[in-house]
């Protein structure tokens, strides 16, 4: 077993080794580094189950096979999706315009990794750094180092076997939070990867360095008047107990016409949805987010609904699926309403559009602005203005949210375990963030045709004529400046 050698060594060493790697990356071609990409995707995917078994007892979070599927999508998915994409060398050319463009990339990626999904985001966030060259430093979660670590080691058994550089990926077995924010803010660090609480991610953006982090997904789910009621409670209940409620695009709040509220209902009890008396609610609140802090409460996220009720005394049957609050307000003074990564879901019954609209921004405002909204209808009037109103990068049509923001399974979304939410989340893009993010892309632009531009097309600039150059001796150019 080749041993990383990140244990025990500072900052400084580390980010040494990461340099060093990235200058032997660089020497690669592109069916090389593919050679590379290959052999740690088959390598991930083939211990998905391993992985997924490891996440589960060390993290005591999820749903083992649920688990297993999101391996699944951080390998196979996200392999697919790029496997073909060019990431060495000329990668495009517009050879009417004459530019050319070349790829090259960025240098060490110092890659953040979060409890909830520890051993996929590892997986994925490797996968789309090798594909561009970047040699990668792994942080774990503290409470899922032993399981995101086995997954960078599988990974970097088989990355080595393939022919890649020493040291092109690293993790660090235990840091303080102050040697974080040093790796982040290293002079040799090229870019954070940030996955994690929302102060975490702060500290990747004040590092200095170059950071894509991604946002809370508080996600509204709509359903409208002309909405196949059976099915998307069906496909709601798919997303909220994927691995009990772990991804961040899980829908957080159900809004609800009137008309259709009876309905609704009746398919959540039949699913063994379990709806909480305001009693119950109060109680709930006080296991399930911590009003100090302004966040969910660890001791909830990714349990399943009857071990949360039991935390908060309540009792419900054994074979409960979801937690039901109905609400009427949104924000602190009610928490329910906030992003709570656990099968506990939010009920609002409004009397009409417009007010059901109005409560999914509120929700979106209040901790998921950028990331994720859920809508099912076949009015494509309602869906098209539904759209238009709501701030989110991922605006998804009659679709289970948590499987349909990651991509690739449901819809055409990117495949990507991270879930960019533009300025909104105060992001730089609302992407799902993949391997063409970790690249430098380089122009190179040839001059083109020299005739004067304002003799031979003055009354002003066209797509043929915009490289034109001016020439300061010529009498119609002089002209200009009497008039």
């Amino acid at each position: 077993m080749t041993e990383n050698k990140s244990k025990g060594l500072s900052v400084d060493e580390v980010m040494d080794k990461a340099t060093k790697a990235a200058e032997s990356f660089r020497q690669l071609n592109q069916e090389q580094t593919d050679k590379i990409v290959k052999a740690v995707y088959e390598a991930g995917f083939d211990n998905r189950i391993v992985l997924a078994k490891l996440a589960c007892d060390e993290t005591r979070l999820g749903v083992l096979e649920d688990k297993v599927m999101k391996n699944i999508i951080a390998t196979r998915y996200v392999y697919h999706d790029i496997k073909h994409l060019k990431t060495v060398g000329a990668i495009a050319e517009d050879k009417k315009h004459q530019v050319l463009e070349i790829a090259e990339p960025l240098g060490p990626i110092f890659a953040i990794t979060p409890i909830t999904n520890p051993t996929s985001t590892v997986l994925f966030k490797i996968l789309i750094s090798l594909k561009t060259r970047n040699p990668i430093i792994i942080r774990p979660h503290g409470a899922a180092r032993k399981c995101s670590i086995e997954a960078a080691r599988i990974c970097y058994e088989a990355a080595l076997k393939a022919g890649a550089p020493e040291n092109c990926i690293q993790w660090i077995k235990r840091s303080t939070n102050e040697q974080t924010i040093e790796f982040m803010s290293h002079r040799k660090t090229a870019l954070v990867l940030a996955t994690g609480s929302v102060e975490l991610v702060r500290e990747a953006y004040r590092s200095g360095n170059p950071a894509i982090g991604v946002g809370p997904g508080n996600v509204p789910v709509y359903i409208g008047k002309t909405a196949d009621i059976p099915f998307a409670i069906e496909q709601i209940f798919i997303s909220k107990t994927f691995d009990n409620g772990t991804v961040c695009a899980s829908e957080q709040a159900l809004i609800a016409n009137r008309i259709n509220a009876d309905e609704i209902i009746d398919e959540l009890k039949k699913r063994k949805a379990y709806f909480l008396s305001k009693d119950e609610i109060k109680l709930l609140e006080a296991v399930a987010f911590n009003k100090e802090q302004k966040v969910m409460s660890a001791q909830v996220i990714g349990q399943p609904a009857p071990v949360i009720a039991k935390l908060a005394g309540i009792e419900v049957p054994p074979d409960t699926t979801l937690l039901i609050a109905e609400l009427d307000d949104v924000g602190l003074k009610s928490p329910l309403s906030l992003e709570i990564l656990a099968p506990i879901l939010a009920l609002y019954i409004a009397e009409e559009f417009e007010e059901a609209i109005e409560m999914c921004r509120k929700i979106n405002v209040h901790g998921g602005m950028g990331h994720t909204v859920s809508i099912f209808s076949n009015d494509e009037d309602k869906i098209e203005y539904f759209a238009s109103v709501m701030n989110a990068g991922r605006i998804l049509v009659n679709t289970p949210a948590s499987q349909g923001a990651l991509g690739g399974t449901y819809n055409a979304l990117r495949p990507s375990l991270m879930l960019a939410c533009g300025t909104g989340g105060k992001n730089i893009t609302t992407d799902n963030i993949s391997a063409k993010h970790l690249l430098n892309v380089h122009r190179v632009a040839r001059r083109k045709v020299s005739d004067c531009l304002v003799c031979d097309h003055y009354d002003f600039l066209d797509d043929e004529h915009s490289a034109r150059i001016v020439d300061k001796e010529c009498s119609t150019f002089k002209s200009t400046f009497d008039r």
